[in-house]
């Protein structure tokens, strides 16, 4: 019988969240979303590295890859799956339950929760010739000490998706207080100049997404260097290429963000090959 559930709470389809959890109550806790291609995770060993890291930012006791491994065999292995099978699996990984109040207790039992959806159908404009994005009127926050990690506190990022309902428009460009590009809502953002391939600086805020940690990591075999910097819009308006990425479509060309248009070119490509390889 195939079970209809598509997720699974510390292993078990059964297990309720309890609304003392706080990850549920406070938005305590981390969580990571990525691709999985006939019941395996793709590129677990950096996603995996991700959780730990993000779980020690806040103090979280992450769960072993051995359980984590345990649910996407559960949740994903049994569906007779055909070859390239694609889906996505998202992790939850909350401080555990609490009692009310800011203060976490002493000890706790952290909570993991996978989630099983299904792959999305990206347009094939989208690969083909980019994308438009929209530049959103909601600022992040500078907040040094949780910078750079995909925490369950997202409200920024949702007041921002709210701005545009265009379906023309895939994303929308986050930016700081003071004006400084860092992100899209859900994806990282890079802009070639030259030979130089240039990122924001996340220090202050934003999500260091495993994709971006990987194009970084393959920039030299697309002949290009790789620059983390601060700029604002106008200076990513005046890139030969840019391209936004995460772990779902890999990357896509800036097509166009307000007034300014690019035509197709090679940068996403070139680095969603680079990507596979």
């Amino acid at each position: 019988m195939t079970r209809m559930h598509t997720y699974l709470t510390n292993g078990s389809f059964d297990h309720a969240v309890s609304p003392f959890d706080r990850g549920f109550a406070y938005g305590d806790g981390i969580f990571r979303t990525l691709v999985m291609r006939d019941g395996m995770p793709e590129n677990w060993p950096l996603h995996y590295q991700k959780l730990v890291a993000d779980c020690g930012t806040i103090g979280i006791v992450c769960p072993s890859a051995e359980l984590l491994m345990s649910d996407f065999q559960q949740l994903f292995l049994p569906d007779g799956l055909t070859e390239n099978h694609l889906a996505i699996a998202k992790i939850i990984i909350t401080r555990g339950e609490g009692e009310r109040g800011y203060a976490p207790p002493a000890v706790t039992m952290p909570l993991r929760v996978v989630i099983k959806t299904a792959m999305p159908q990206y347009p094939e404009e989208n690969f083909v010739n980019g994308v438009n994005l929209h530049v959103c009127e909601t600022r992040l926050a500078h907040q040094p000490k949780l910078a750079g990690i995909k925490h369950l506190n997202r409200l920024e990022n949702i007041l921002a998706r709210m701005e545009w309902n265009d379906p023309t428009i895939a994303d929308g460009i986050m930016l700081d207080a003071d004006n400084n590009v860092i992100e899209c809502t859900s994806a990282n953002i890079f802009a070639r100049f030259g030979d130089v391939l240039l990122t924001p600086d996340l220090r202050q805020c934003g999500v260091a997404g495993v994709t971006r940690q990987r194009i970084m990591s393959i920039a030299h075999s697309l002949s290009l260097e790789i620059s983390v910097e601060t700029f604002n819009v106008e200076k990513l308006m005046s890139a030969d290429e840019a391209m936004i990425c995460n772990s779902l479509y890999g990357a896509w060309q800036i097509r166009g963000i307000q007034h300014r248009t690019w035509q197709a070119g090679a940068l996403a490509a070139n680095t969603r090959a680079a990507l596979k390889t």
